[in-house]
């Protein structure tokens, strides 16, 4: 028996455990990998790379079904791929030693984005633990709370107002916006575990899918976008700011004002009024009185926060700034030390995402994405050239399934999308090129790993599993809509003379 053999008896082995633990457990079968490995090697992809993308699978439907917690499905899956040495193989046999694969295994948890969501959550624990979360929520009911679309409406318009200055939606959505929203429901007594739908569940959903709405609608929403803008310009293909903003606004503005209400039939909450409301939070504020000391320093250190996000990029990286107050919380006494070690939620996500993050990145690192681009390019010569142009977004859209950050996806898959336009006759490159950036952020939406703010939208546990990735398909078709019937035209018509 070879190598090759044995490795892949392992793997099934692996994957099947996978599926007889949960059951043994009480908990339902994880069925996807196993399925999908048994099947063969498509043509033109190495054997390793097709077990890769088995456990991949089988490890993304586990996510769906969650026989056991999110966390511990993604650390089998690395484990897993770690042990058969196959994540950190880019395309060959054998050769890989222990510490290197265990190297590419450990790699998810140096990933800047990993951190930033990790501090969010200690950011939130901050403003529950002093109190501030409590009086800024407070506040919005006050003026705002009288029905739940106009808190819908209200989380979506300060995302809006804050990313054309804030290029890291996971700083924006994640560490500015979830630590005072997260403090809303519970006012209402809509907790994760107790009523999630009276109001939690809405507001959740309605602050992920604004912020990958303004992160396509904006050049500066999104770092990724300015990463997809560097590759646009190296392929001799430029734009400016008001350019890409003149070409988003027909798609991101009505979707914008859309997803509060769309959600709110959709997904609908089951608090709709409390006219009331105004007048308990009033109350509310009254009884709390003058800001503490505790309020104020973490008061201080969110603004700092958020002016270094916004206009400090050149003196400290956005995860280096969260970091740095992450590390002044404790030292100040708005938190302890042991408040940050039983943050369970946190540490969490931190295994889980770092996890996930390790998973996508392999499907690079053993070639799986670069046949799958190949692929894609081949499927769609014989087209007509507006046909093609649709074909590579459809394609380059629904391929964010296969990525934990969009970072990964502009990295892996967005040269070789441009590169395949420009190889094709009577395709308008410069307009397929720049359409393909700006739906960069409306693909977020997908999945739970999607994009930066997702992971910690979802670890708030208002959303079940099962209801996130059907909101996520549900939006992401309907954001793939608008951008193909309304985004298409408007860049051919902004730009009839692009090629």
């Amino acid at each position: 028996m070879n190598s090759r053999s044995l490795k892949g008896i392992i793997a099934i082995l692996a994957v099947i455990a996978m599926y007889l633990l949960p059951t043994l457990l009480g908990a339902s079968p994880m069925p996807g990998g196993r399925a999908l490995f048994a099947v063969g090697v498509p043509p033109g992809l190495h054997p390793e790379a097709w077990l890769y993308f088995s456990i991949f699978i089988g490890v993304v439907v586990g996510l769906i079904l969650e026989p056991l917690p999110a966390a511990l499905v993604s650390f089998i899956g690395v484990v897993a791929a770690a042990f058969l040495r196959v994540g950190a193989i880019p395309g060959h046999d054998g050769g890989i030693s222990v510490k290197e694969a265990l190297t590419w295994g450990l790699s998810g948890f140096s990933d800047s984005t990993v951190w930033l969501i990790f501090v969010a959550f200690m950011f939130a624990m901050g403003y529950e633990k002093t109190g501030l979360g409590k009086r800024i929520a407070l506040i919005l009911v006050k003026y705002l709370g009288k029905n739940s679309l106009g808190l819908g409406y209200a989380v979506a318009l300060s995302d809006c107002a804050l990313a054309p200055f804030m290029p890291s939606n996971t700083a924006r959505s994640g560490g500015t916006l979830f630590p005072i929203i997260r403090n809303i429901p519970a006012m209402f007594g809509s907790f994760p575990d107790k009523e999630p739908r009276k109001l939690g569940a809405y507001l959740v959903w309605v602050a992920l899918a604004s912020t990958c709405v303004t992160s396509s609608l904006f050049y500066t929403g999104l770092a990724p976008n300015i990463l997809a803008g560097g590759i646009l310009n190296s392929n001799g293909i430029a734009f400016t700011w008001t350019d890409w903003f003149l070409t988003m606004a027909p798609v991101g503005i009505p979707l914008l004002l859309l997803v509060p209400l769309l959600t709110y039939f959709l997904y609908p909450p089951g608090l709709k009024k409390a006219p009331d409301a105004p007048v308990w939070a009033r109350k509310e504020l009254e009884k709390m009185g003058a800001m503490s000391r505790r309020e104020c320093i973490m008061l201080a250190l969110a603004f700092f926060a958020l002016v270094l996000w916004i206009w400090g990029s050149h003196l400290a990286d956005g995860t280096e700034t969260a970091l740095i107050v992450f590390m002044l919380m404790p030292l100040l006494g708005v938190v302890s030390w042991d408040d940050i070690l039983g943050n369970k939620s946190a540490w969490n996500v931190l295994i889980w995402f770092g996890t996930l993050v390790t998973l996508a990145e392999g499907l690079n690192h053993v070639g799986f994405l670069a046949w799958f681009a190949h692929g894609s390019a081949s499927f769609v010569r014989g087209y007509s050239p507006e046909k093609i142009t649709l074909i590579l977004l459809v394609i380059f859209f629904l391929s964010h399934y296969l990525f934990a950050s969009v970072t990964a996806h502009v990295t892996a898959l967005l040269g070789l999308f441009v590169t395949t336009a420009n190889g094709i006759p009577g395709v308008d490159a410069h307009q397929t090129a720049l359409l393909l950036a700006m739906s960069l952020g409306l693909m977020g939406i997908l999945t739970p790993y999607g994009a930066g703010p997702s992971p910690i939208w979802y670890g708030a546990g208002y959303i079940s599993p099962k209801a996130f990735w059907i909101l996520g398909f549900l939006f992401g078709m309907l954001y793939l809509a608008f951008f193909l019937v309304i985004g298409v035209p408007w860049m051919r018509l902004l730009h009839p003379t692009a090629a």
